[in-house]
């Protein structure tokens, strides 16, 4: 039943909720998003800027995208509050969470088969001679970045397990600082193998790299995925989350988890864009999704010291 009383509260709730919808904004007039160079800072750019416009739309406040020079960037971006919103690799996010960052991984990629893993795997070239890591004794290997999971933390543990130590196995280890650039390091002979991420055979570095042209032989000529050859590959590692700082308000996390779940529908374009079209969407997660990430750290920091 409607009554004079009901009426005056839901007015009271209407006139309220324009002033709770903008609690945040006087902390937050603007957020800054920040990712792990997966790529090169000019592929960031253009991948990202159009579903940053998006959601600085669905938000009504502006969405800043911060490309970082390293994983570390992102890390101590969060730690000084200065990134809202960040695009962590599971090992990075790990370490945010291990040196006290209040950061909370809500959302990660879903693949085109329904599941959220991927792999790290060492390329080689396949004009190369090597068939196995044991063919690769005494010669270069590169790696990503110190905080990356495919890229360093996970073939640190693989090496670990075949009883391999990679700084004195190898005759050099590089960081070449990206997933891009390991793999240009490869292809130009300056490493013998890198490690890298690998989704399924039409979701990696390499063909996004190869679909960008940006793939191509010492004599200009390009190169193909056949040109590089597999020799190992590591167990599954869940995609890297999403991950907001704790600290923001409760309504503003609902709004960014929501604009980022309809994305799909709502912005298909600017989300195909971000995988090339390889991805479905985005699926919940929760920060604890990650703690045998933090072991997998945890782990390898111990392989260090000792």
């Amino acid at each position: 039943m409607i009554t004079r009383r009901s009426l005056l509260a839901a007015s009271s709730t209407l006139l309220a909720a324009p002033a709770f919808a903008q609690s945040w904004k006087s902390a937050y007039p603007e957020l800054t998003f920040a990712i792990v160079p997966a790529e090169n800072a000019a592929g960031v750019t253009d991948r990202w800027s159009p579903f940053l416009a998006y959601l600085s739309k669905e938000l009504n406040t502006e969405v800043k995208l911060r490309v970082a020079n390293d994983y570390a960037a992102v890390i101590e971006g969060q730690r000084s509050g200065n990134v809202q919103i960040a695009n962590y690799g599971a090992a990075s996010f790990a370490r945010a969470r291990i040196i006290g960052v209040q950061t909370d991984a809500i959302l990660t990629d879903e693949n085109a088969d329904h599941t959220t893993g991927y792999y790290s795997v060492l390329y080689v070239l396949a004009s190369s001679p090597y068939q196995k890591v044991e063919d690769l004794k005494g010669k270069n290997l590169g790696l990503v970045d110190p905080n990356s999971t495919s890229g360093n933390n996970m073939p640190r543990f693989v090496f670990n397990e075949m009883g391999i130590k990679p700084d004195s196995y190898f005759g050099k280890v590089v960081f070449t600082g990206s997933h891009e650039n390991a793999v240009i390091a490869l292809a130009q002979g300056e490493v013998d193998v890198c490690a890298n991420q690998w989704t399924s055979a039409d979701d990696n570095t390499v063909v996004q790299m190869i679909t960008k042209g940006m793939l191509k032989k010492k004599d200009g000529s390009p190169l193909k995925y056949s040109d590089f050859r597999i020799i190992k590959t590591s167990p599954s590692i869940l995609n890297g989350p999403y991950a907001l700082l704790a600290s923001l308000p409760a309504d503003l996390k609902a709004a960014i988890k929501k604009a980022f779940l309809e994305a799909p529908v709502k912005a298909k374009a600017e989300f195909a864009r971000l995988s090339d079209g390889k991805k479905l969407g985005f699926k919940e997660m929760t920060t604890k999704d990650y703690d045998d990430t933090v072991k997998l750290v945890k782990f390898v920091d111990s392989l260090r010291k000792a």
